[in-house]
């Protein structure tokens, strides 16, 4: 395991940093405290904020001293190895590519030399780590992505992107969980509700599980969006070891 960096963040915060890259490696470690501080709460911490390599841990100053706290921590980090964690889980995300709910499917594929079908053949093959959620309410940063998808963000972003639009940015893919602002390639779109304020859980994915991408046409899109806003759907989860999974590579 990596030796983590300690790094103040204002009088109420204290970053513990396993890494200066994006890697499946490092953000298993950032999952593991994450667990850890979950599990075994520490008096004084507040709130604990997972990022792609690092972990923000807040703390009442009142209460922990920051000295303290990084000991207490350091402690934690010898035995998270011995932390059983949850094996990840893989929701499969149907998605409807191309058209009005993928306008810029023709650009990606001028810009990448594929054919659409390509593109989403090669999209939904993988299964992708979700290192992180941030931006908005749910939304996912997923990495595996295949390197030939990669492709340039928009010049100028949209002010309004429709919530369960899938996009590509660069070497990254994600699903805008809310309707926002944005600035990625649109490729395609979920009928899912990523984030329900209203729902006994909130999201409907979580950093260190994976998502996989299901195509489907116009038809099934509609059927799915009748369930989902009946509360009826339920996605399909399954073990990462029943289907095939993505190096992590390209992102």
């Amino acid at each position: 395991m990596n030796t983590a960096r300690f790094l103040p963040a204002g009088e109420r915060a204290l970053v513990v940093e396993f890494g200066d890259e994006i890697d499946p490696e490092i953000n298993g470690q950032v999952r593991a405290l994450t667990a850890a501080l979950t599990a075994q709460p520490l008096a004084g911490v507040v709130d604990v904020v997972p990022s792609y390599r690092s972990l923000l841990v807040e703390f009442d100053p009142l209460t922990l001293n920051p000295e303290e706290l990084e000991r207490q921590i350091q402690e934690l980090l010898t035995s998270l190895s011995e932390l059983n964690l949850p094996a990840p889980q893989v929701t499969v995300v149907p998605v409807c590519y191309g058209r009005e709910y993928g306008p810029d499917l023709p650009f990606v594929a001028d810009h990448t030399g594929l054919n659409p079908e390509e593109i989403i053949s090669i999209h939904s093959g993988t299964d992708y780590l979700i290192y992180v959620i941030g931006f908005t309410p749910g939304y996912c940063y997923l990495g595996g992505m295949d390197e030939r998808l990669t492709t340039p963000r928009l010049k100028i972003p949209r002010t309004k992107v429709p919530a369960g639009s899938v996009g590509i940015g660069n070497k990254q893919t994600g699903i805008y969980s809310i309707t926002s602002p944005g600035g990625w390639q649109i490729i395609g779109r979920t009928p899912l509700k990523l984030y329900d304020p209203y729902g006994v859980s909130p999201f409907l994915l979580t950093a260190g599980n994976y998502v996989r991408f299901r195509p489907v046409d116009k038809e099934e899109y509609d059927e799915i969006a009748a369930q989902v806003a009946a509360g009826t759907y339920q996605p399909e989860v399954r073990s990462l070891t029943d289907g095939g999974r993505g190096d992590g590579a390209g992102i």
